[in-house]
């Protein structure tokens, strides 16, 4: 019977033990940083292209991963029908015609061997409808929320997280060089 006492208690130490290396080693920790201002790509008479740029960072003690980023717009026709607008997510320094992400690494924060950072742009093309040309549109846009989709893994097990930016009107006029109506 002791000898059983004696491998229940190893077992339960060598379980002690590994949960207490794993909270040591830690786990990922990404962070967002989504202050940078909204930028004009281009703007013709049919098509504006805005990019803003999502700056990720890791502050954990492991690696993380980025499988996928989705650059979802929230602007319902019911709420306005003027304006069609498409995004996607795209890697600082690697554009893509499809709306296809590549995995990325986030190295630990620290890493001698890797970028603990990394840049994703929410990517938005907004282009009339309607019969509209584009500044006849965008004078009764009103705000445009939109929500940037990731899905990440490390030592913890895949997940999706989001951030949500709105976008006033008032911004994407000024980028247009438009007056807002009021209606």
């Amino acid at each position: 019977m002791t000898v059983l006492y004696v491998v229940a208690g190893l077992i339960v130490l060598a379980v002690l033990a590994a949960a207490l290396y794993l909270e040591a080693a830690g786990k990922e920790d990404i962070r967002v940083d989504d202050r940078e201002p909204l930028t004009v790509e281009s703007c013709g008479e049919n098509r504006l292209v805005l990019s803003k740029k999502l700056r990720f960072y890791n502050e954990g003690k492991q690696c993380a991963t980025i499988m996928d980023a989705i650059c979802r717009p929230q602007l319902p026709y019911e709420q306005y029908d003027g304006i069609a607008v498409r995004g996607k997510a795209e890697r600082e320094g690697e554009p893509r015609e499809d709306d296809y992400f590549e995995a990325v690494l986030i190295q630990k924060k620290g890493d001698a061997h890797g970028e603990d950072t990394l840049n994703l742009f929410a990517k938005l093309e907004l282009t009339p409808r309607k019969g509209m040309d584009l500044k006849t549109a965008l004078s009764h846009m009103v705000d445009l929320p939109l929500d940037f989709i990731w899905m990440e893994t490390g030592r913890t097990p895949w997940h999706y997280r989001k951030v949500r930016l709105v976008i006033p009107a008032e911004e994407l006029a000024r980028l247009a060089d438009v007056q807002l109506v009021q209606d």
